[in-house]
């Protein structure tokens, strides 16, 4: 046997036994007999390949989303997904374009739920992306916790150019999140020719996930703008409101 693929699973198991409460490393270590620092580095790789997630340096990690969507298992954030879902089909339906549900996770925008359009040119996006380049991502991030934010920005940078022009400085994108969260929406035009659209979803005060849709800018005109910005505030309104129903998101 590899003994470092053993470590791992013998690792995910432990975590996983843990339900949704996070697990210190320490706890890890000593359950599987290793030093700190080797843990550390299995842990790590987990968590880069969304196996494990990291909740706070106090906390520990608990299981990410992969080690859900690996079984298809969608107890991971289950209730967020069950209020949406039905939604997002209709508003895919009403647009006839791509829908997706995504969160921020390990510094990176992550799908939960994705509602595929019926068109022929259709708009395909990995599950796991870079924050920046992403309507979810520039939304969501404009609604983390200061410390969060600064947390995000030193690991990973500010934006390319080429990805997001006009921030020259940490000045300047702060200025231009207050604005996404003011607005509560983002319109992107990526340098693939792909318009994106995201309002967010709350639980009380938090913005927990974002409702996003994607359409070729082929396909864009100013009254689609229009229609989808419409639409898709109404979605996220009743996302939201069934969640505020359901404390146990």
């Amino acid at each position: 046997m590899i003994q470092v693929i053993v470590r791992a699973i013998d690792i995910l198991e432990f975590v996983a036994r843990h339900d949704k409460e996070p697990v210190q490393l320490i706890k890890i270590a000593q359950y599987s007999e290793l030093s700190q620092p080797t843990c550390a580095n299995i842990v790590k790789t987990l968590v880069e390949k969304n196996y494990l997630e990291h909740v706070s340096r106090k906390a520990g990690y608990r299981l990410g989303a992969g080690a859900y969507h690996l079984t298809g298992n969608l107890s991971y954030q289950q209730n967020l997904i069950l209020a949406a879902k039905d939604l997002m089909e209709e508003l895919s339906r009403q647009l006839d374009e791509t829908c997706l549900l995504g969160v921020l996770r390990n510094n990176k925008r992550f799908i939960l739920h994705s509602v595929q359009s019926d068109q022929d040119l259709q708009v395909r996006t990995r599950t796991e992306a870079d924050i920046y380049p992403t309507a979810t991502g520039r939304l969501l991030m404009a609604f983390l916790p200061a410390k969060e934010m600064d947390n995000l920005i030193q690991s990973i940078g500010l934006p390319d150019p080429k990805v997001w022009s006009g921030i020259p400085s940490r000045e300047a994108l702060e200025k231009v999140l207050q604005k996404i969260k003011k607005e509560e929406f983002v319109k992107t035009l990526s340098p693939k020719h792909i318009v994106g659209y995201a309002v967010p979803i709350f639980k009380n005060t938090e913005a927990i996930a974002s409702l996003s849709v994607f359409l070729p800018e082929s396909r864009f005109t100013p009254a689609h703008n229009d229609k989808i910005g419409k639409l898709i505030r109404r979605a996220a309104k009743k996302i939201t409101e069934r969640i505020q129903k359901d404390d146990s998101v």
